[in-house]
């Protein structure tokens, strides 16, 4: 029998995972949501079956096997934990939580209920990612010693005042927000431990409405706008291998730029992807490429991918059903995200203490 899911909040990302569960087998049968009208736009849009105004409400239907969460961060954690007591496998949104704490809490939810639990790290599911992981799992790669991660925006402050400007609600800004290509960049190089962190933010800009981002989020006149606008740093591993990123909703670069670039030790390697006007105009270039000697040659080589706008979000939900129902493997464990919410945490300490953070 299907999967059947219940989603938790109709933003912006619920047509994804509807798509996503629906190409992995599943079927979606229920959404909540404070805002009923909302919820219930999103149900007759796509033939869901139960609206609820009340999450406790929908967590009571049996015939619910898994929960999404698509919700503000701050809720991630508690709504993630209360579907597991209620034996419900979880698909929820990045980031994983608010902190390294509130991860933790929702690993051990997921090890006491036996419940599956997946986040929404997309870009791990992006055809170019997967085509290089191959080769890495190949060994065509060999040990992967440095890497590069960049999500760089020039304009790209989603809205002021709101709830992602809102540290009490977020956990912080670009950080913890476009923490994807921190992500991807781990996964390559097999999600080291991390033995210390340095990382530095800033704030230019982040009331500077000139350097707003184009998706339309209204701002709040009474609201608080109190993160980063960027954030640069360098981790050491506890493997010897070391990962720098520079992660911005504003900073004055060319234009925005999403990549992992890395330093094998028989190969090297780029995946990117380069947008226009901050994703939403149709000139986005990507490039999956592998660097390697041949005969004495340096030989790039371009790896083909499908095209995938949608930079992985319908086969990474795809991927929660199908590793619910042991077709695939998980894309991400509970415990990686814990490590990596482990060094968000570090990269905002070392940012207020101006030291480097052992983790």
């Amino acid at each position: 029998m299907a999967i059947k899911v219940g989603i938790i909040g109709a933003g912006g990302m619920v047509g994804y995972h509807i798509d996503g569960f629906k190409q992995g087998g599943g079927e979606v049968v229920a959404i909540a949501d404070v805002n009923l009208d909302a919820a219930t736009k999103v149900a007759e849009e796509h033939d869901i079956e139960m609206v609820f105004e009340s999450v406790d409400d929908m967590l009571e239907s049996s015939e619910i096997d898994a929960v999404s969460v698509i919700v503000p961060n701050k809720f991630h954690a508690p709504l993630a934990i209360q579907a597991m007591e209620a034996g419900k496998h979880v698909f929820c949104e990045k980031p994983p939580a608010l902190s390294a704490e509130e991860a933790e809490e929702m690993v051990a939810a997921a090890e006491k209920y036996g419940t599956t639990l997946m986040f929404n790290f997309n870009n791990r599911a992006r055809p170019e990612s997967r085509e290089m992981m191959k080769l890495i799992d190949a060994g065509e790669v060999g040990r992967i010693n440095s890497a590069q991660a960049k999500w760089i925006r020039r304009t790209g402050i989603p809205g002021f005042g709101g709830w992602f400007t809102n540290k009490a609600l977020s956990g912080g800004g670009p950080m913890i927000d476009l923490l994807h290509m921190l992500d991807l960049a781990m996964y390559f190089m097999g999600y080291p431990e991390a033995e210390y962190v340095l990382g530095q933010t800033f704030d230019d800009f982040i009331t500077n409405k000139d350097f707003k981002g184009p998706w339309g989020i209204p701002d709040r006149e009474d609201g608080v706008t109190d993160v980063e606008s960027a954030a640069h740093g360098f981790i050491r591993f506890k493997t010897g291998q070391v990962l720098n990123f520079q992660i911005s909703w504003a900073e004055m670069v060319k234009r925005e730029e999403v990549s992992v670039v890395f330093q094998g030790s028989k190969a090297g390697g780029k995946v990117e992807r380069l947008f226009g006007t901050d994703g939403l105009d149709e000139t986005a270039i990507d490039t999956c490429e592998l660097y390697v000697q041949e005969d004495g040659e340096s030989v790039n080589k371009v790896l083909r991918a499908e095209e995938c706008e949608d930079m992985g979000r319908i086969n990474s939900a795809a991927n929660f059903i199908e590793a619910i129902d042991g077709k695939s493997e998980p894309l991400n464990t509970p415990d990686q995200a814990l490590t990596l919410m482990k060094i968000i945490d570090a990269v905002y300490e070392s940012a207020s203490s101006g030291k480097p953070v052992a983790i």
